[in-house]
């Protein structure tokens, strides 16, 4: 679906249409060849897995989703084409650093440094808990134009209207992130190869970097060793392209785990747990070596999408980054 509008969700987690007012969520799914022939009840199972079987029995049971307009049932067969929409009542979102810093303001963008506990989009149970919510309802339609992960700190460019978020895409950007990670990386490395499933992983959405490989989704991140401690490194990674997980896959597979990554750390048997428990104890907060992944956003540069002019955004490293390399004293 394209992007955004304040009303709805679609299946990604996206707004979608602004059909209705901002407080109202409907979380909307366009049903395609994929799940053409599921059963409603199939589908939610599948896809959503934050309730269990009987969670999403009762929130039917509740009367919270339609398809196309019809009220839906757990055994309602679901055909390419169709909407299924969930109009939730429940939903309890966790608690998030809802703080973030306008570090540039015209009337056709934004740029945004936000903190390391905050997502961008909504997506699963977030939607208020989300920077687009919150900005939104400072500054009404926003369209985000770069992505960071819910545990990504650091600098974003939000555009106020479709003709700069057009051609905000299509621009030649340039992007540099602070990593920090266990081991010594001592070498500069020039990382271009491909991104694919990481098999080995219980975590179906895991990827792995192959060094110099053509078979997958290729990928180029340059990676600089800035500040070197006793057992940790925090690199500078300059992004070439823009694939999903890009940094954090990449240098997991080279060896070089996030510090306070849940998937691309120590030991991604902590995501897991994380997802069935909702929380991680402090004994593995404490292997982790921070309580969120340790990845800055640090610096943009791109053309103003109406003058032209190049703008270049700098943010420092936050503080819970820098407490996590003292950590290594």
């Amino acid at each position: 679906m394209n992007p955004p509008s304040p009303a709805a969700q679609s299946q990604g987690g996206e707004p979608a249409d602004r059909a209705v007012p901002l407080h109202t969520r409907i979380i909307a799914t366009h049903i395609d060849r994929r799940y053409h022939n599921w059963t409603v009840l199939q589908l939610l199972t599948t896809r959503f897995t934050y309730r269990d079987e009987s969670g999403w029995r009762e929130r039917l049971a509740a009367g919270e989703f339609t398809v196309d307009g019809r009220t839906a049932s757990p055994d309602d067969i679901l055909l390419e084409g169709m909407t299924l929409q969930y109009h939730p009542t429940d939903l309890l979102e966790p608690e998030v650093d809802p703080s973030y810093k306008i570090t540039y303001e015209d009337e056709d963008l934004l740029v945004v440094d936000k903190s390391g506990d905050l997502p961008v989009h909504p997506a699963g149970v977030f939607y208020y808990h989300t920077l687009w919510y919150l900005l939104s309802e400072k500054f009404g339609t926003i369209h985000p134009v770069n992505r960071l992960d819910r545990e990504t700190s650091g600098l974003l460019v939000i555009a106020r209207n479709p003709e700069a978020a057009a051609k905000l895409a299509s621009d030649n950007w340039q992007k540099e992130y602070f990593a920090l990670v266990f081991g010594r990386f001592t070498e500069s490395l020039d990382a271009a190869g491909a991104l694919v499933k990481d098999t080995a992983s219980p975590v179906r959405r895991k990827r792995k970097y192959l060094h110099g490989s053509n078979d997958g989704e290729l990928c180029r991140t340059l990676l600089q060793p800035e500040k070197i401690f006793a057992d940790r490194t925090l690199v500078k990674a300059r992004l070439f392209t823009g694939r999903m997980h890009q940094i954090r896959a990449t240098l997991f597979s080279l060896g070089y785990p996030l510090v306070g990554d849940k998937l691309y750390g120590v030991d991604d048997s902590l995501f897991i747990k994380r997802a069935k428990e909702g929380k991680l104890s402090p004994e593995d907060y404490q292997r982790l070596g921070m309580k969120r992944q340790a990845l800055h956003s640090a610096r943009l540069t791109f053309r103003h999408p109406r003058s032209g002019k190049e703008l270049v955004f700098t943010s420092p490293l936050p503080e819970d980054m820098q407490q996590a390399i003292s950590a290594d004293f």
